[in-house]
């Protein structure tokens, strides 16, 4: 009767675990990136890319992209990493691809885009003025005269007007080879008397991102402000509350999607008031104005800053901070572990450079952590191997105080401190564990080095979970399974191996637990279900590398050979 209750008990302490994470995963914890391919009839097929996004600045209708482009004068820019072009109407950089990223693992599938011109669908554009009183400004529907028909690395083009009263307008621009362009503003006045002008930047976008924002994950705007990376305020918010406005010197302010960040940097060492506030019809702006400039008679003045558009690549990130952007690195919200995170990025990045298959890098990375952890695996052995010896003395303290529990617990501590056993060192590692599981949990999740990235046959992406899987028959029923139920290869295989690393622990004297441990390995497969495939693959190593290593460790530290150790009693 008592085992039948046990029985009941893990199950439903089970049932409670599995649905209670699925409920919590799915919208506070997302545990993978949506899934690149599905499988057709035992084939890998790529997912199509969800639509996305309203119409820009308020447009009643969207038009096709191509017939917005081509209703103004362009400059083309053509750098290693983006293809797109600059709007001379108003100044705006509002065409934009990423050329080394895609949308999808098909070799057709096109660039990711990252910005598009207001009236077509997801309207995203960067655009750079003044404001002031008094002085004839150019706005949104000034058409600028460019001095190259190319924007490249090496290659500024200078956008002019004048405004017919003396003063001049010109916006230099530049990029590198990175994601990052210089902006810089140049009022010069020939006119007899002074004029005031204050430079301003923004960054407009017609719709919220389509990525999740979490706590584990923010996405939305942000920005960094005296120094302190700001991540507090998400579109609801906005939406809610109402723009909010940041006097900072130094930093910068812009939008950061899952993989992409667009960032306004004004100069690092001028003081500026930076904005994030919704816009008309359901868009958001992020902005920057600086001090008034005056500008005397004769005279000119510059006002410098930068604006990156594109990935957000660990090492350009560090780069650009490096190069004075403060806290650019934090454009990636690392979270609590960042100090753990980064080497194990730039850890895999390093394996990946060399054995050239991302698969290969986790499992090498896997087999460099444990080995790291030997000594503290070692101790754990050789503990629970002591914990076998004591068995059958704990069997009849539990039988002889069965009905005195606090006596039984009495009698146990003073069986451990007699034999000098920790009954808790077999959970160091497990401890250890909990940080390296969620640095590569955020890794894998975060990290656009690691988006789309194959490992062998099936699996095609790394950072979206195992697609193959048995439930559906391998995509011969024409059936999708819920996350938590398409149990792929890696999930199954890791219940498998985690279950033998079980079977060579000594079992629980607690019948409950007995109970827990051995339903645990199935409900892991379902929980893991849904986590990217990369992570599968890392538990998995980690459970067939914790076998051979038990099976030594417990050769080398079993019961008879522990005792054979034992120095004689003294008469």
């Amino acid at each position: 009767m008592n085992e039948q209750r046990n029985i009941i008990l893990a199950v439903v302490l089970s049932a409670l675990v599995l649905f209670g994470w699925t409920f919590v995963s799915q919208r506070w914890i997302p545990t993978a990136n949506p899934a690149a391919t599905k499988t057709v009839k035992g084939k890998q097929v790529p997912v199509a890319r969800p639509q996305a996004g309203p119409a820009a600045d308020g447009a009643a209708a969207m038009r096709d992209r191509q017939l917005v482009l081509a209703e103004s004068p362009r400059v083309a820019v053509q750098t290693p990493r983006l293809q797109g072009s600059i709007n001379l109407k108003g100044a705006r950089i509002d065409d934009l691809v990423l050329l080394t990223h895609r949308e999808g693992i098909a070799r057709n599938s096109p660039p990711i885009r990252l910005l598009s011109p207001g009236g077509a669908k997801d309207a995203y554009f960067a655009s750079f003025g003044w404001s002031g009183d008094g002085v004839a400004l150019p706005g949104p529907d000034t058409v600028w005269t460019a001095s190259g028909a190319r924007l490249a690395p090496g290659s500024p083009v200078t956008l002019s007007w004048t405004n017919g009263q003396g003063q001049r307008f010109d916006i230099v621009i530049g990029v590198d080879d990175g994601y990052m362009f210089s902006i810089a503003q140049r009022v010069s006045n020939g006119a007899a008397g002074a004029i005031a002008a204050r430079p301003y930047g923004l960054v407009s976008r017609a719709a919220a991102s389509t990525d999740h924002d979490s706590w584990t994950m923010h996405v939305g705007p942000m920005g960094v402000f005296n120094g302190s990376a700001n991540y507090k305020w998400g579109y609801d918010d906005l939406k809610k509350e109402g723009g909010q406005t940041f006097s900072t010197t130094g930093g910068w302010v812009g939008f950061t999607d899952k993989y992409w960040l667009t960032a306004l940097i004004p100069d690092q060492a001028s003081s500026v008031e930076a904005s994030l506030r919704p816009g008309g019809r359901g868009g958001f702006q992020a902005d920057f104005t600086t001090q008034p400039a005056i500008v005397p008679p004769g005279k000119a003045v510059t006002y410098t800053s930068r604006f990156f558009a594109g990935a957000k690549e660990v090492e350009l990130l560090d780069r650009y901070q490096d190069a004075g952007v403060a806290k650019f690195d934090k454009a990636i919200d690392w979270g609590w572990f960042e100090w753990f995170m980064k080497p194990i990025v730039v850890l895999l990045g390093w394996l990946y450079a060399h054995i050239g298959n991302f698969g290969l890098a986790i499992i090498c990375l896997t087999i460099i952590i444990r080995t790291l952890m030997f000594p503290i695996a070692q101790k754990q052995f050789k503990s629970m191997a002591a914990m076998r010896v004591l068995q059958p003395k704990m069997k009849d303290i539990q039988e002889r105080y069965k009905d005195d529990k606090p006596r039984q617990q009495q009698e146990m501590l003073k069986l451990y401190q007699e034999e000098k056993v920790n009954p808790m060192a077999g959970c160091l590692p497990i401890v250890i564990q909990i940080p390296i599981f969620y640095a590569l949990y955020k890794v894998l999740l975060v990290s656009v080095e690691m988006r789309h990235k194959p490992f062998v046959l099936w699996i095609k992406d790394l950072s979206a979970p195992d697609p193959l899987t048995p439930v559906n028959l391998f995509g011969y029923l024409p059936w999708t399974p819920p996350p938590f139920l398409a149990l792929g290869v890696l999930p199954i295989l890791l219940g498998i191996t985690m279950w033998m690393q079980m079977k060579l622990n000594p079992p629980a004297t607690d019948p409950v637990q007995r109970q827990v441990f051995a339903i645990m390995p199935w409900m892991m497969m379902f929980i893991f279900a849904p986590f990217a495939a990369g992570l599968q693959l890392y538990y998995v190593m980690n459970n067939l590398y914790g076998i051979i290593q038990q099976r030594w460790l417990y050769a080398r530290y079993s019961p008879d050979a522990l005792e054979g150790r034992k120095k004689p009693a003294k008469p």
